[in-house]
């Protein structure tokens, strides 16, 4: 699955308005990130390299396997799939739609 893909999925579901309320960044390394701006109405999911509220930083595998729910996003976390850097909390709320 390539980057443009998984950039599509979560466009599509965080939907137009979710409970998200934060800037958030999947940065996937050399394969590019994904920027979740759920502060705007609608939504805005790109792949511009912003300044995010929270960063989570895994490869673009992990991404496609925490997409298609094969990936637990704590046991990501755990196991050092998933780096989480700024606030805690938006990632903890991210669980909920992912």
């Amino acid at each position: 699955m390539t980057l443009q893909i998984c950039t599509e999925k979560i466009r599509h579901k965080l939907g137009q308005d979710s409970s998200l309320h934060a800037r958030l960044k999947f940065d996937c390394g050399d394969d590019g990130v994904i920027f979740v701006d759920a502060v705007a109405n609608p939504h805005v999911v790109d792949n511009q390299n912003q300044d995010a509220d929270c960063t989570v930083s895994l490869s673009l595998a992990d991404l496609v396997a925490l997409l298609a729910g094969e990936l637990n996003p704590v046991n990501g976390f755990m196991s050092g799939k998933l780096k989480v850097a700024g606030d805690m909390s938006i990632a903890m709320r991210l669980q909920k739609v992912v």
